[in-house]
């Protein structure tokens, strides 16, 4: 039986590999080894593991890597903690196939770690660009350690096979994000705000904010700009879900709990929604607000308005339902005042959300049980023709 094991670090992206993990787990020819870390298993971010217990999948195994601090140096040193868990898990395991998804640095430990033992990686959402975080090069960085690609659309795709990528080995397999929501079964409105404890009556803004990594010390003022722009609309009422375990996370979240402790009628503020919650509330939201991925990758196929502030996600490729703004009060509230426009709403109805492709989760699995470990193991740098040049 093929021991395939998949890490999952945060909230966000235990949603992304849930019809991964399960595709993985029903198969009887494959055997699950799901590990877990990060933030999942810090109280102060939700004890999320608790939403992996309740989906019934069995944990192999759980490597505590966080420390709690969000400094430099705490992340650098959480990342070597890491190494050395995972070095431990991987020793006991000793699985067939590695599965990770995207680019924060609890998965470059996992993948760095992964190395000596000769496994073989399988890579999620690969070949994008986020230029304003140092997720940037901790992605690419994963990438030249991977052995199977699964991009997320085709210009993604051909970033992978630029950076030396076997092109046999780089499949465009669609955003998982966007097929959950056709696998979802939505919660009603009503359905929701109990599930909540927040009255959704008022139309409202869905907000998620994350700390602009590459920059320094810009984090408090520009979730600041943020929520001065939200003052700016006391017609809509605010659900603002917390930051990730980046540098400065704990700041954006400290200003989340004053803001929504002040305005407890209009404003609700929460560290975990999980995906169902989330996407459901995502559905209903008048719009998206902030710097999250989920505004860019599937808030499109709600054909609702995304707006995108700042550089974190600079560079996606993006659907037309996403306005561009920069993290200052005065163009977030522009860029709100044209996403809830007359104008801007009739264009939605037309929005094509270029990361769905039918198939994505089914896809990847097929791929990694019908691939030779052994074979994946033996990779050469892809050389793209240029002319002039031998």
């Amino acid at each position: 039986m093929r021991k395939i094991a998949v890490v999952t670090g945060t909230r966000a992206e235990y949603g992304l590999l849930y019809w991964i993990i399960k595709g993985i787990h029903d198969d009887p020819e494959l055997e699950l080894q799901l590990i877990v870390t990060g933030m999942h298993l810090s109280p102060e971010f939700g004890l999320t593991v608790r939403e992996i217990e309740k989906d019934g999948f069995p944990i192999a195994e759980r490597v505590e890597m966080l420390l709690s601090s969000d400094t430099e140096s705490a992340i650098a040193t959480s990342m070597g903690l890491g190494m050395i868990g995972f070095a431990k898990v991987y020793e006991r395991l000793k699985p067939d196939i590695l599965v990770v998804l995207g680019d924060r640095f609890e998965i470059l430990a996992a993948v760095s770690a992964a190395v000596p033992f000769r496994i073989p990686v399988a890579h999620i959402h690969g070949g994008e660009t986020t230029e304003g975080a140092i997720d940037e090069a901790f992605r690419h960085s994963i990438t030249k350690m991977s052995h199977l690609h699964f991009a997320s659309c085709e210009a993604y795709r051909q970033r992978i096979i630029q950076l030396g990528e076997d092109p046999d080995r780089v499949f465009n397999v669609g955003a998982l994000g966007v097929e959950n929501i056709r696998h979802i079964s939505f919660m009603g409105r009503s359905e929701l705000a109990a599930a909540i404890g927040f009255n959704l009556e008022k139309p409202y803004f869905l907000v998620t904010f994350h700390p602009v990594t590459l920059e320094r010390e810009t984090s408090e003022g520009q979730f600041q700009s943020l929520l001065d722009a939200l003052d700016a609309f006391p017609e809509y009422n605010v659900i603002i879900t917390k930051a990730n375990a980046d540098a400065d996370g704990r700041i954006i979240n400290r200003l989340i709990e004053e803001y929504a402790e002040k305005r407890r009628k209009r404003c609700h503020a929460v560290a975990s929604l999980g995906v169902h919650r989330y996407l459901t509330a995502m559905k209903f939201a008048t719009a998206v607000i902030g710097n999250s991925s989920s505004g860019i990758i599937e808030a499109p196929s709600f054909n609702i308005p995304t707006v995108n502030i700042g550089d974190r996600q600079k560079g996606r490729v993006k659907a037309g339902s996403v306005i561009d703004c920069e993290p200052f009060a005065a163009s977030i509230e522009t860029a709100i005042h044209k996403g809830i426009s007359f104008e801007f709403q009739q264009l939605l109805k037309n929005t094509k959300n270029p990361y769905e492709k039918p198939g994505t989760a089914c896809g990847i699995v097929s791929t990694m049980a019908a691939s030779d470990p052994a074979g994946l193991l033996k990779k050469r740098f892809y050389n793209i023709p240029i002319a002039g040049l031998i």
